[in-house]
């Protein structure tokens, strides 16, 4: 008997610099490829708003219930795909494209001050540079104390067993978008592999 797999990729829209956000480009690249039969793949573009992100995050969650969700932001520094390996609960001082910042600077009053991904992305890492594939993979353990941050916590504070987060960056420096969908479509395809035994 055939389950549908229900997979969330969350994109951003523009801020700063960022006028056309590459995350939201990859994101609609990889509607465009075939994740499989029995993946049923559902994306948004989220706004660089804190108080936004407070309710779509848990009513993707909700709606949905994701077998994985995958926030997928861009970070001006990054030159490889990032998977990031835990989100902080603090430290959110750095406004948003509304000029606000959380009231109390926190993701979830009274929450730990982090939460680690129980999947394991070095694994991920290693299987995909590990392919030839012409992208590169690392982990990271700061996803930049900013709305990427921020609404990765709030997934893990849903479900830290199936909950990722990939950092991707701007493009052309060095992917294109069809290079990064690329590289999701593989992160997605490892994860359901951690994920899909323990779910179903």
């Amino acid at each position: 008997m055939s389950h549908t797999k229900t997979v969330v990729v969350t994109g951003f829209g523009p801020f700063g610099e960022h006028k056309v956000n590459a995350s939201s480009v990859a994101v609609q690249e990889l509607k465009k490829l075939n994740l499989g039969d029995d993946v049923s793949l559902v994306t948004e573009e989220m706004p660089v708003i804190y108080e936004d992100i407070q309710e779509i995050v848990p009513s993707l969650w909700k709606q949905h219930q994701p077998i994985l969700l995958i926030h997928v932001g861009v970070s001006g520094i990054a030159e490889a795909i990032t998977l990031e390996e835990l989100a902080h609960n603090t430290g959110y001082v750095q406004r948003d494209i509304k000029m606000k910042t959380p009231d109390t600077g926190c993701c979830i009053d009274g929450g730990p001050d982090c939460i680690i991904s129980r999947l394991d992305m070095g694994a991920v890492c290693e299987h995909i540079n590990q392919t030839n594939c012409g992208i590169q993979v690392v982990t990271s353990k700061d996803a930049g104390r900013y709305l990427c941050d921020f609404s990765y916590y709030l997934s893990l504070s849903q479900d830290c067993s199936c909950a990722a987060f990939v950092h991707v960056p701007p493009l052309g420096k060095p992917y294109t978008a069809k290079q990064l969908a690329k590289g999701l479509k593989m992160i997605i395809q490892c994860l359901l592999n951690q994920v899909v035994p323990n779910k179903m």
